[in-house]
């Protein structure tokens, strides 16, 4: 069965965006991004892997998915389909395709149960799902994720969009994959939920 996995990069203090979404304070120079751009390659935007010339290599991930405050954050930019060469599911309960301006391929919103939804994703074949936020996503999806992997920064942001959005207490066991320290001060954990199968893609 497919995994669903939530790649993230997130602060010290827990945050994987400033309070208005704004994520350049993480570092995208040093040691640590040649490792995840060489496994993680098809979590790069289509647009930025293109024009920095990435090779995606396809065996990670096929689909990802975003809530509609994480997928917003690209609009300004003209990125209506940030991940294109992937399946991209955003989901949202007030937003229409009207609210997405231009072109969006490989793009689908919906308003359907996101557990729901990745249930019948999981039982389809293909690679791992990727869960790229945000933190209420994440916390609706928290029963379904089956690896966690953190790219954590040496900083500290004080305010803004939680790894996980507040919820109801609920212990659930991961069991540590891997982590790996670079110089960059960039640390990447992977952690698999207990009682899954420990080999990633």
């Amino acid at each position: 069965m497919r995994e669903l996995v939530y790649y993230v990069a997130v602060s010290l203090d827990g945050y994987i965006a400033g309070p208005g979404g704004e994520f350049d304070a993480f570092p995208v120079e040093g040691d640590h991004m040649a490792a995840q751009n060489e496994r993680f390659s098809d979590a790069i935007p289509t647009a930025i892997a293109d024009a920095m010339d990435i090779e995606r290599s396809g065996t990670m991930f096929d689909t990802v998915l975003m809530g509609w405050n994480t997928y917003a954050v690209g609009l300004p930019f003209g990125m209506t389909s940030p991940y294109r060469h992937l399946r991209q599911v955003v989901f949202s309960r007030t937003r229409s395709e009207a609210d997405i301006p231009g072109e969006h391929p490989n793009l689908a919103l919906t308003s359907e149960d996101p557990v729901d939804v990745v249930r019948q994703l999981k039982a389809e074949p293909g690679k791992s799902i990727w869960l790229c936020g945000g933190g209420q996503l994440a916390t609706q999806l928290s029963g379904e994720i089956d690896r966690l992997v953190l790219k954590r920064s040496p900083l500290l942001f004080g305010d803004g969009i939680p790894l996980f959005a507040p919820g109801a207490y609920q212990p659930s066991a991961f069991k540590e994959v891997s982590t790996t320290a670079f110089a960059s001060g960039v640390v990447i954990s992977e952690y698999a939920r207990q009682g899954a199968s420990q080999n990633p893609n």
